[in-house]
């Protein structure tokens, strides 16, 4: 009877925290759209408490739109905007970080909820409380983020956009992670990882670094460098790779090194994940498997086409907000195949 009590109470918490990861995955698309639409620098201030109420009247407009005409972005990029130009830019970043709060307060209260009930399963709730940790820096973290844009240039840190990006990434992933626990029961007594975990392991990282990559791209606008495919200009391999002192700094900084590195990394995990693949149809884990396998080649294959025609559009807002959120649904299948070969138990299908 507990057994079953508690399984009901698993399933519960999972669909929480199911709800928390798709409002999650809209924030990181919602982040993709504020970037392509340059509204992130908008907002010149950070009120984390007092922010969630937007101008209401033309006289509160008026306000935020002559601070934002102090602003670096204005004076060297958007001097002459007109107010209702600036309404649009700044409801992007608006809604961005109302989100970012409304996420805060959908995980907080519930996960006080379940606890207190007792509902939460054995070690579960320090996990939860890490993550609530994570998001609070994620808040901290896109504010510091945005400051390096308000002084002087008018352009956010790559380099802390891909910390922004990448640590939305994780908690994403880190939250998948409990919700296939809660939804899979307690592994199968003697069960064992499979041999192939580990390569899923690499490919787990291998995507997350390609998000990170494309952090770069969206930080430095590489995007835009070359708008034709498979060729970049001319040719497959563009001049003035690595020309620059140090010549490791432009696989972080130079335009052209970035977008480069982005496709050929591209490449390489196309293929990897295609052996991965084929593998894991292969272990005789059951259905499950064979279904994820299946799964992330077509997600693959989508990304890979959107991609593209991501490049050969000239990173139109709807291809670059696609693009942004079929990494983190590769990440997330990528992430189910990890978690099935760890589980190592056939016949769960």
């Amino acid at each position: 009877m507990a057994i079953l009590r508690q399984t009901n109470y698993d399933r519960q918490v999972a669909t929480w925290l199911i709800l928390c990861a798709v409002v999650i995955f809209g924030m990181i698309i919602l982040g993709g759209v504020t970037r392509l639409t340059d509204s992130g620098l908008s907002m010149v201030e950070w009120r984390p408490l007092m922010g969630i109420i937007p101008p209401l009247t033309e006289e509160a407009w008026l306000e935020v739109f002559e601070k934002y005409r102090q602003s670096p972005e204005y004076l060297q990029i958007n001097r002459g905007m007109s107010l209702d130009a600036f309404k649009t830019i700044f409801m992007y970043e608006y809604l961005h970080r109302v989100l970012g709060r409304l996420i805060g307060v959908l995980f907080f209260f519930p996960m006080l909820y379940f606890g207190l009930r007792g509902r939460v399963r054995s070690g579960l709730m320090p996990k939860l409380w890490l993550l609530f940790l994570l998001g609070a820096c994620q808040g901290l973290l896109g504010w510091y983020m945005v400051k390096s844009g308000l002084v002087d240039v008018p352009y956010v840190s790559q380099y802390r956009l891909a910390a922004h990006l990448g640590l939305a990434a994780l908690i994403f992933a880190f939250m998948l992670w409990l919700i296939f626990e809660l939804l899979a029961g307690r592994p199968a007594k003697g069960s064992t990882p499979h041999p192939l975990a580990r390569w899923g392991l690499v490919m787990l990282g291998l995507v997350y670094l390609m998000i990170l990559s494309g952090a770069l791209v969206a930080g430095t606008n590489a995007g835009f460098a070359y708008s034709t495919w498979p060729l970049m200009g001319p040719s497959f391999i563009p001049p003035g790779l690595y020309s620059g002192d140090p010549a490791w700094l432009d696989a972080f900084e130079d335009i052209t090194t970035i977008q480069f590195n982005h496709r050929i990394f591209a490449y390489l995990l196309f293929v990897l994940l295609h052996i991965f693949a084929i593998k894991l149809w292969r272990t005789g884990l059951g259905n499950r498997a064979r279904v994820t396998a299946v799964l992330l080649l077509v997600v693959l294959w989508l990304q890979v086409i959107i991609g593209i025609n991501t490049l050969l559009h000239h990173v139109p807002v709807i291809l670059g907000a696609a693009h942004q959120g079929g990494a983190m649904l590769l990440l997330a299948v990528t992430l189910y195949a990890v978690f099935l070969l760890r589980r190592g138990t056939p016949g769960r299908s």
